[in-house]
């Protein structure tokens, strides 16, 4: 099988350089759209060095790494790069004119961050992702959470959004044939939010909340510029260069496709930018309904429930450490969803006072005086546990690698 990648800025280029060193496909068809320098020796040059992770070759074999981008064909689009045929389309942007059908294209990863609703028909003249399967694709996996133009509608039944090993069951090869793989944020949150769940139950979890301190993406500003027409977040055209920003996340409502029971939790999700390349944090916020002062929860068990899970029915994905970590350490570490930082899981416990009269208001009045105190003290935990992530190559692109393994494995 080949496989296909539409776009080739920071996830297309690293999901490229993933599959080249995992030789899972037989070759590799990237849709550029358009000429990119001035010849297949940029482009080239292009996708062996990296700002962030070094050269390819570094990546694939060490100090001992040379060149392994060579029989470069300018005019046919075509190299080969570590063994691997790789072949270069550079004629269309919309969707319905790649020719994936004429490559042998059958599954099409969508990095582009363009198209994202499941609604949109393939012949939008903006494009849409079913544009992919117009063109002769099967399927299509989009490297970010969908967006829906009209929420009433849904999401079509042919569409569901996976966070490998957390609802890997719920993709039917069958059924669906638009992916979405969810974003590097939610990838995280669900590692850290899941353990939690099978532990102590929806019914325990009282609200939950986080913040994820993110490197800077690709939709930010070097430097000031003007807001376009009608831009509602004026913070995004501030220079990432020496600006902490408030943004948003919709790591919050696509947490909920992947773990339905969050829908039951009251959750808030927010997010601030930095100024690093990659290797981004979430601070998640919990608080448990506890069974009494005496025997409340602390740290030792909130980080023996990220332990046995890491070992257990979530390893490699999470990973539970009680070193003392900085960002740049976890840049790359491979296939980690969310590493937990032990060593900085808080927990407070405390009684929350409830006032009868006001939480029991289905019950007749006559009811409520019965009840031997207008007030119940309930123990209430709050956590706070950190979780690392390379939101770019270590964390996100290796669970796309494997949910697109996976994918292609249920096509053969």
């Amino acid at each position: 099988m080949k496989l296909g990648i539409n776009g080739l800025g920071r996830i297309g280029k690293l999901t490229l350089w993933h599959h080249v060193a995992r030789k899972y496909f037989e070759g590799i068809v990237i849709n550029t759209g358009r000429e990119v320098g001035r010849s297949l020796e940029d482009l080239a040059a292009y996708i062996e060095k990296d700002s962030t992770y070094g050269r390819l070759s570094t990546y694939l074999y060490g100090y001992k790494g040379g060149r392994v981008i060579e029989n470069l064909n300018d005019r046919e689009g075509t190299m080969t790069i570590d063994g691997v045929p790789v072949k270069i389309l550079r004629e269309s942007r919309n969707p319905k004119d790649i020719k994936w059908k004429e490559e042998g294209v059958k599954l099409v990863i969508d990095s582009t961050g363009v198209f994202r609703d499941p609604q949109a028909e393939a012949d939008d003249p903006k494009g849409a992702l079913r544009g992919h399967l117009a063109a002769g694709a099967e399927k299509v996996i989009l490297s970010a959470p969908f967006k829906l133009k009209d929420k009433e509608k849904g999401f079509p039944e042919d569409s569901v959004t996976v966070v490998y090993g957390i609802n890997t069951e719920d993709f039917r090869p069958e059924k669906h044939r638009v992916i979405s793989a969810a974003s590097c944020t939610t990838t995280c949150l669900s590692y850290m939010v899941k353990p939690l769940l099978d532990h102590f139950g929806a019914d325990r979890i009282l609200s939950a909340s986080m913040v994820t301190v993110h490197a800077v993406t690709n939709s930010q500003s070097v430097l000031d510029k003007p807001p376009k027409a009608g831009a509602k977040d004026l913070r995004k055209t501030r220079s990432i260069f020496n600006n902490i920003i408030l943004t948003t996340t919709g790591a919050a409502e696509a947490l909920a496709l992947v773990i339905p029971e969050m829908r039951r939790i009251g959750f808030m999700a927010e997010s601030v930018r930095i100024p690093t390349t990659t290797g981004s944090l979430i601070v998640l916020v919990v608080n448990l309904r506890d069974e009494s002062l005496e025997n409340r929860i602390t740290r030792e068990v909130i980080n023996e429930i990220y332990q046995k899970a890491a070992e257990g029915p979530y390893k490699p994905y999470l990973v539970f450490t009680m070193e003392q970590n900085v960002s740049s350490d976890i840049i790359g570490y491979p296939r980690a969803a969310a590493i937990i930082e032990g060593a900085e899981t808080h927990t407070r416990t405390a009684l929350a006072r409830v006032d009868l009269t006001k939480v029991c208001q289905g019950l007749p009045p006559e009811e409520v005086q019965k009840l031997s105190s207008v007030h119940v003290d309930v123990p209430v935990t709050q956590a706070v546990i950190y979780g690392w992530y390379d939101n770019e190559f270590g964390s996100y692109v290796n669970m796309l690698g494997d949910l697109t393994v996976h994918i292609a494995g249920k096509m053969l």
